[in-house]
């Protein structure tokens, strides 16, 4: 059987830099290429060495995506969750849907485009965090 693994993800943004310098900044990533993509668009590529995100820009690029369609969230795993959600405040966004349960704890984002992100950490060290309230 053929064994593999997710090496990247294309997605549609209606501002790179910005949705870059948000996961520079949340996973500790770094740019791995920019330039001229197809239809008279452009890239920028952020991740680590074993993956990362295109994230693609074109006239035609409008944003406003509605969740599921097509895909329902993409998810990242952060060794401080906490660092993470002040991370995506400081950049404008807020942060729902937090919870705790096994095997980790999470929040969930929506991006300027309406992109959906799930944050998780796995870390063993018990939450303080209500649930309910994220506080």
């Amino acid at each position: 059987m053929p064994m593999g693994y997710l090496e990247h993800a294309n997605i549609s943004v209606t501002d790179p830099e910005r949705s870059a310098a948000l996961l520079i900044a949340m996973l500790g990533w770094e740019e791995r290429w920019r330039g001229p993509s197809l239809k008279h668009g452009r890239s920028v590529h952020v991740g680590n060495k074993d993956c990362y995100l295109a994230l693609y820009t074109g006239e035609h690029v409008r944003g406003e995506y509605t969740k599921g369609q097509p895909l329902n969230h993409i998810a990242f795993v952060v060794d401080d969750l906490d660092a993470a959600e002040e991370v995506v405040k400081a950049h404008g966004l807020e942060p729902f849907g937090h919870d705790d349960y096994e095997p980790g704890r999470r929040f969930y984002v929506f991006d300027w485009d309406g992109i959906e992100f799930e944050i998780v950490s796995y870390e063993a060290e018990a939450s303080t965090r209500d649930p309910a309230t994220g506080t």
